[in-house]
């Protein structure tokens, strides 16, 4: 798990304003099914899930911006009440600067969890650059640190977890399920 005891992490975690996430590698285990009808299914950890809602819930954002453009991320994207959802983009890096300015965010107030090299100028660029366990061992070089789960196993509900805790909005966020 992400550790607290990184104390550089810890102070930059306490900045993010918004989370953004990749689809797939990152929401999914990256495998795509293709169905004999021609549609596409994707599984989604039902743990990051709930770690989004809680996260957003804290008051932090989150956004989704992925390579690929499907319906399912669209619907998935709506089940969770995330509205920054930017789909068909390879150019991460200039989708983030766009949303970013939408939001009037910078860089310092982000965290970003990808997998692949289409994520690694987003990952480099923000205060909080991490990949998921199972990433390309290069974009693991190139980012702060990196998930103990994998991709579509709960990576997103730990980094989220991360970010609560070090905003101390965490033990609040469970505390309500007792």
């Amino acid at each position: 798990m992400l550790s607290l005891s990184h104390t550089d992490l810890v102070q930059r975690a306490q900045a993010v304003r918004l989370l953004v996430l990749d689809v797939d590698g990152v929401l999914t285990d990256g495998k795509l099914y293709f169905l004999g009808d021609g549609s596409e299914a994707k599984a989604f950890s039902t743990l990051d899930g709930q770690g989004i809602k809680m996260l957003m819930s804290s008051g932090v954002n989150v956004a989704i911006i992925t390579g690929r453009t499907s319906s399912i991320v669209e619907r998935r994207a709506a089940n969770l009440s995330i509205k920054h959802l930017v789909q068909g983009r390879e150019d991460k890096r200039i989708a983030l600067d766009e949303l970013l300015s939408t939001l009037q965010l910078s860089y310092h107030q982000v965290a970003y969890l990808g997998d692949d090299l289409p994520d690694l100028a987003p990952i480099r660029c923000v205060a909080l650059g991490i990949a998921v366990a199972n990433a390309n061992s290069f974009v693991r070089q190139h980012a702060q640190a990196v998930t103990t789960l994998r991709g579509g196993e709960g990576a997103a509900r730990e980094l989220c977890e991360f970010i609560m805790a070090a905003q101390g909005t965490l033990d609040a966020a469970q505390n309500a399920y007792l």
